[in-house]
């Protein structure tokens, strides 16, 4: 009877022992599993922020382009264009008022280009004579239209003539060598002046336009004096 229940013992702690090292076995099994899963997400992640792996989304942002594939910079572009923003440049307007009037670059004389702003646009203002014909424009910046026009004849032929200088001791063509040489490089082309009669004596009032500058003067009719100059860039 006590060798019965001896063996009996014998086989309880047996069972008990082989279902301890199961459990211990599971453990260990399960702790590998999640290291190694552990590690694969480190990996994963160096890897990423190494720049080796980059989702998708990403890419396309740095790519420049939108979710439906279009460039971002030239959307930009379109969309200040659409907002009246753009400007097609002083070249362009200025071509833009030679078709206008029907004229090429080398038949005007007295040229001025300048920038303004009309109604809170960007209007540029272009005037030049074509004889004695005065030409001048309003030329919107953003898409090249025209936004004002005025063509006006100097009514000054006479006066170009060398009439209207009587009774004065500096004709017209004096007068108008006088201003000239204040100007190198202009010419008859580039110089207005009429005879005029203020504060009790006779003086020619004029201006010369020549490379983008105005000058303003008065010559004294009788003594050929310069009483007045003045310069301006538009």
């Amino acid at each position: 009877m006590k060798k019965l229940i001896i063996a009996a013992i014998i086989t309880v702690m047996a069972a008990g022992v082989f279902t301890g090292c199961s459990d211990a076995g599971g453990q260990l099994t399960n702790t590998g599993r999640t290291g190694a899963a552990t590690q694969n997400m480190e990996t994963q992640n160096t890897e990423t922020e190494k720049g080796q792996s980059v989702p998708a989304q990403t890419q396309n942002t740095t790519g420049g382009q939108n979710a439906a594939g279009q460039n971002t910079a030239d959307t930009t572009v379109q969309n200040n264009t659409a907002a009246g923003q753009g400007d097609i440049g002083q070249d362009a307007a200025l071509k833009t008022a030679l078709d206008a009037a029907g004229v090429s670059e080398a038949d005007i004389t007295r040229l001025q280009v300048s920038e303004d702003r009309d109604d809170g646009r960007k209007v540029y203002d272009i005037r030049f004579d074509v004889g004695q014909t005065e030409y001048n424009y309003e030329i919107q910046a953003s898409d090249g239209q025209i936004f004002n026009s005025d063509v006006e004849n100097s009514g000054r032929a006479a006066m170009q003539n060398g009439q209207g200088s009587a009774n004065v001791a500096v004709s017209r063509e004096e007068a108008a060598a006088t201003a000239l040489a204040q100007v190198p490089g202009a010419t008859e082309n580039d110089i207005r002046l009429e005879l005029d009669y203020d504060d009790g004596r006779q003086k020619y009032d004029g201006n010369i336009i020549y490379n983008q500058m105005e000058y303003e003067f008065e010559i004294d009719a009788n003594s050929g004096e310069i009483l007045s100059w003045s310069e301006e860039r538009p």
